[in-house]
């Protein structure tokens, strides 16, 4: 007796021509991005996918995936398309509004947290907290630290406080529309350490960014005009009116900005601890104490 065919796309034709869409598209990692749309769009697993290549998928599941894949074929980040990205081991939500969390960021959050050490009921100020990614995973490991999030972006801070929520941080973190350090009182601001991931990408250099970082990441987050300094330099500059004294400023910079950054610093105002390098060997994050 011969079976008959059951009617419809199956989980294993949906991945495979899936994959053959964003391959041609030139996409990198096209079974994996598939894959990764497809668990979004049914709300599974990867075991789910390889345990269940027969099962048929429902033609508005199948709308939804196809749509999906689309959506990154034509460049869209993964990250926007599912509206998740893990940082630090935890997982934030992202939106077009914000930057995407990256593994060399969480080289900033490993220093800050090595400083901290034996510090008590440490105050905290990301300034450019997009997503809120550095000053949730530094509250979720230090239960007595405080923290200020600045950011020029109102719709930035909305995603930044539904992710405090969602780590159960919110209590702690005080989340402020500013332009860099323009809504703070130095009179009545004295923070333990001030971090931030500022914008520095040079403008000249946009051009020759990833496509999907270039043409979907907010422009605002990823470059300030000109040699991408300028906020930097205003970090550097406007910092110590709010930290403590001995306090810390820790910034990540660009893969070519090493040389011109400490030109930036002044050894009569700052001590230079460290320039930590990520995993390909680039100089990436900036540590430094106020003196006296």
């Amino acid at each position: 007796m011969t079976s008959q065919q059951q009617p419809g796309t199956n989980v294993a034709q949906a991945l495979s021509a899936a994959a053959d869409i964003l391959r041609a598209a030139g996409g990198a990692d096209a079974r994996r991005d598939a894959a990764a749309l497809l668990m979004h769009t049914l709300g599974c697993d990867r075991s789910f996918l390889f345990t269940h290549d027969e099962e048929v998928l429902a033609p508005d599941a199948l709308a939804l995936f196809r749509l999906a894949i689309e959506r990154r074929a034509g460049g869209e980040p993964l990250q926007y398309i599912t509206g998740r990205q893990e940082f630090y081991g935890l997982e934030f939500e992202v939106t077009p509004d914000v930057l995407i969390p990256r593994p060399e960021t969480e080289l900033l959050v490993e220093a800050a947290l090595e400083l901290l050490r034996g510090t008590r009921a440490p105050r905290l100020c990301d300034v450019g907290t997009g997503s809120g990614c550095i000053p949730v995973a530094l509250l979720s490991d230090r239960s007595d630290a405080e923290a200020t999030g600045l950011d020029i972006s109102p719709a930035a801070l909305a995603v930044a406080a539904r992710n405090a929520a969602r780590h159960g941080v919110q209590e702690r973190l005080r989340l402020i529309v500013s332009d860099c350090f323009a809504a703070l009182d130095p009179a009545r601001e004295r923070f333990t350490m001030i971090l931030s991931n500022p914008p520095y990408v040079a403008a000249d250099d946009l051009a020759g960014l990833q496509r999907e970082v270039r043409d979907f990441e907010p422009r605002v987050a990823l470059t300030p005009g000109g040699d991408g300094l300028s906020v930097i330099r205003r970090l550097v500059a406007d910092a110590p009116q709010y930290l403590a004294p001995r306090g810390h400023l820790l910034f990540e910079i660009g893969f070519n900005q090493h040389a011109a950054v400490a030109q930036l610093i002044e050894p009569r105002t700052w001590t230079l601890l460290d320039v930590h390098k990520d995993l390909q060997g680039i100089p990436r994050t900036v540590a430094l104490r106020l003196r006296g």
